[in-house]
């Protein structure tokens, strides 16, 4: 498959044709199956301490640990604080008392990670990129060896109105954190558009600060940044060097759970 390249002015200037990792073919379920598994790389296991709520003078009260024989009392009420007199105080230890111990607390060795295997994960890559450039209904644009040496966010917007793209980017709304006060002004924007450069691209720089633009070297290309949510992305921009490193790098991809955390 032929695809144009477009320079500066956003024009076509010629024509290469794509590796065979584009040829391929589009599997949903495979691009899920990747996405779900690089998502469950980022969650941090939860444990509670084996004490909580335990940590408390209230005893058993019962016919031989307590001067008391606790009868016609049920079991729910006996780990009771110890008081003079034998005097019965608050309930404690059981879940349902107050500062009790929780019911089922999380567990650390709880399996929380969906493993993938690597050439699975590459394979998913390779149907990512090929549906990419096969979806009528997707823009996919690469630029030149030039056009990827911008180094200013300003050259960059401009470069982004040439390539009609901008305007995606400028209808943005941004969620707002909800939570904490002091998290509430925070904005968070919905990647719509993804670049795809060489590693120590000036151009990646330059598209870092844009609200809704995505940048990623080409070594560091994750599932997540090409199908964010299971769903491919709207619109790329690969760069012409990537293109051309893409076939040697792309068996080294493998899910790396310390990238995943940058």
């Amino acid at each position: 498959m032929q695809i144009p390249i477009l320079n500066l002015e956003g024009k076509e200037e010629k024509k290469i044709e794509l590796p065979e990792i584009f040829s391929g073919t589009l599997k949903p379920w495979l691009v899920r199956r990747a996405v779900i598994s690089e998502q469950t790389y980022k969650l941090q296991p939860q444990g509670h301490f084996v004490l909580a709520g335990m940590q408390t003078t209230a005893a058993y009260y019962g016919a031989m640990s307590s001067y008391r024989t606790g009868r016609h009392m049920g079991k729910a009420i006996r780990p009771r604080e110890k008081l003079g007199d034998g005097v019965q105080g608050k309930v404690r230890r059981i879940p349902s008392s107050v500062k009790g111990k929780r019911a089922h607390p999380h567990l650390i060795e709880k399996k929380i990670v969906e493993l993938i295997n690597k050439k699975e994960y590459q394979n998913a890559i390779k149907s990512a990129l090929s549906g990419l450039f096969n979806e009528e209904n997707i823009k996919h644009i690469i630029i030149t060896k030039q056009a990827a040496e911008i180094k200013k966010s300003k050259e960059m917007k401009e470069f982004l109105i040439k390539l009609n793209l901008y305007s995606e980017l400028e209808n943005l709304v941004p969620r707002r954190r909800k939570g904490l006060r002091k998290l509430a002004n925070q904005k968070k924007y919905k990647h719509v558009v993804l670049l795809v450069a060489s590693d120590n691209s000036p151009i990646l720089k330059a598209g870092k600060n844009i609200p809704g633009l995505d940048v990623s070297a080409v070594s560091n290309l994750k599932m997540n940044k090409l199908a964010p949510g299971g769903d491919l992305i709207q619109n790329v921009i690969f760069t012409e060097d990537a293109i051309e490193e893409l076939p040697k790098i792309i068996e080294k991809f493998d899910v790396d759970k310390q990238a995943l955390k940058e």
